[in-house]
């Protein structure tokens, strides 16, 4: 990905190009959030922003830019890209902004706020078809519950985030949201091992755990925009690779060993 964001960079600045530095810029800045290079990623999320005159999604990198100068300790570079985010928000109304509007948000506050901000934007988000925003909002969620000492809670969040961000193929987001459930006492996450030469996918391995928690097949399916007969045609492999035959088996046949990922 860096290599072609160079690439990317040398061609635009050589012709003019200021829309296509604007998405390099933010494509880097996202990649950078990924990696915890929160310092590189202010840096390539204000040169994204530099670009306001050009046709270009602003809002990505301000985003971007908000929760890298957040992590850094930049709080006033924060607060002032979230005003220029809230003012879209407002204007636009959309789930998806008011949704990125809200986690960013809960990055610069505290206590009841902060919670109040990132329940609303997994609320606002599971409402589109946005999965990296979803599972990027219950990732910051769960590092904040982590830092609260709700352990617990802690990690209800970073799993899904997890497994989220590995089915979608984010790597270092998946990365990061394994590195705060060990951090929160989280134990055995590889993938599974089960009957034979099977695994669970990370798409099976997602249902199975939202099917262990008690949801109905209807519920799942609207989580992660599938009809619930693919979600009934997903537990039945599911029960197939795991050798049980029931919802009620699925606590004990993941518990047993390690969860798939």
């Amino acid at each position: 990905v860096s290599a072609m964001i160079d690439r990317t960079m040398t061609d635009a600045v050589q012709y003019g190009q200021g829309l296509s530095v604007a998405v390099a810029s933010w494509a880097e800045a996202l990649l950078r959030n990924g990696l915890g290079q929160h310092e590189r990623a202010m840096a390539a999320a204000r040169r994204a922003c530099s670009y306001d005159g050009e046709l270009t999604p602003k809002e990505w990198a301000l985003v971007e830019l908000i929760e890298a100068a957040a992590r850094s300790n930049e709080t006033d570079t924060a607060a002032a890209a979230l005003s220029s985010l809230a003012e879209q928000a407002a204007a636009s109304g959309t789930d998806w902004v008011r949704g990125v509007a809200a986690r960013s948000g809960a990055l610069l506050s505290e206590g009841d706020a902060a919670e109040s901000q990132y329940r609303e934007a997994i609320e606002r988000l599971g409402r589109t078809r946005l999965r990296p925003d979803l599972a990027r909002a219950h990732l910051v969620f769960g590092e904040w519950l982590r830092r609260e000492r709700r352990r617990a809670e802690a990690r209800e969040q970073l799993r899904t985030a997890h497994d989220m961000l590995e089915a979608i193929g984010m790597a270092a987001f998946a990365d990061r949201a394994w590195r705060e459930l060990k951090a929160a006492g989280e134990t055995a996450r590889k993938r599974a091992e089960v009957a034979g030469d099977q695994k669970l996918t990370a798409q099976e391995a997602q249902i199975a755990r939202l099917a262990r928690t008690g949801l109905s097949n209807a519920e799942i399916g609207t989580r992660l925009f599938i009809s619930p007969r693919t979600v009934q045609y997903h537990l039945g492999h599911i029960f197939a690779k795991l050798g049980i035959s029931s919802r009620g088996q699925l606590g004990v046949a993941l518990t047993a060993g390690p969860l798939a990922g």
